[in-house]
């Protein structure tokens, strides 16, 4: 349960010093917990509702994250948007924008209210680098929160600051992709003029060897994202030696991509390249 702390005490339920003690757990100026409730991202967007207007609407990472896409940790900051002519006190780990949102582009959430999942996506698209607009598109595309057709056509009709980077986002988009840093690889890749083929299945003569990230079936080299965790174990190619030498034995060539190597996008690049001149 999340409270005003100067609710509380007006009531009688808590003291000041109550406040500052262990019982509950600050989320922002004023804002409450009970300590024994685990923090997460959803609890915080709850609590930033009892200290927003009525009108303000939690957007982008923050409403995917409600909606079951975990797309923000528990204390990252809420993101917010408000009307332009709106007052708000400003409250440390609230990521406030101005700018006027339809009612139609929200819907009630406890005491607040929550982006529709069109204006979700809108968000997550304007003004933000290609490969984290992609990547955050491509969660919520795969877990059916939006369609891809629909997100085109709202951001075709739309003049907003940055909308030709968000449209070019969306263009980018591919449901298929089963992680953040994979989205982020293929569109660094297509960036180069480089056209990987998602979730790629590898088959010799006994029939399918292992899925890749990204694939170039016609060079036979496949880009894997090396570390991502699935189902509670470290899942990559990298490490399922058998699979790995099928993969060699029938003329194949992967691609490790770490997260250093991902940091990096000349040098992910031109080792691609290199692959597949190789090859």
């Amino acid at each position: 349960m999340v409270f005003l702390g100067s609710e509380a005490v007006a009531a009688g339920l808590l003291t000041p010093a109550q406040l500052r003690g262990p019982r509950v757990a600050n989320l922002f100026r004023d804002v409450y917990v009970d300590a024994r409730t685990k923090v997460t991202h959803p609890v915080r967007c709850r609590g930033a509702t009892l200290v927003l207007p009525a009108d303000a609407v939690i957007i982008g990472r923050s409403a995917a994250t409600i909606r079951g896409c975990e797309l923000a940790r528990a204390h990252d900051p809420v993101a917010v948007v408000a009307p332009l002519r709106r007052r708000i006190t400003w409250r440390d780990g609230i990521d406030l924008r101005r700018t006027e949102v339809g009612r139609d582009d929200s819907e009630p959430w406890y005491g607040g209210r929550i982006a529709a999942p069109l204006r979700m996506a809108l968000d997550l698209a304007l003004n933000r680098s290609l490969p984290d607009a992609v990547a955050d598109l491509d969660v919520i595309l795969r877990a059916g929160l939006v369609d891809c057709d629909a997100v085109a056509a709202l951001v075709a009709a739309r003049s907003d600051r940055g909308i030709v980077s968000a449209r070019r986002a969306v263009e980018l988009t591919d449901a298929r992709a089963e992680s953040r840093p994979e989205s982020k690889v293929r569109v660094w890749l297509e960036l180069a003029g480089l056209h990987p083929v998602p979730q790629y299945w590898i088959e010799d003569a006994t029939g399918r060897v292992v899925r890749v990230d990204l694939a170039f079936p016609e060079r036979k080299v496949a880009v894997e994202y090396d570390g991502e965790w699935r189902d509670g174990q470290l899942w990559a190619l990298n490490h399922d030696r058998e699979r790995l030498n099928r993969v060699h034995g029938i003329g194949w060539d992967v691609v490790f991509v770490t997260q250093p190597l991902l940091s990096t996008p000349r040098k992910l690049v031109r080792t691609v390249e290199a692959a597949l001149a190789a090859a």
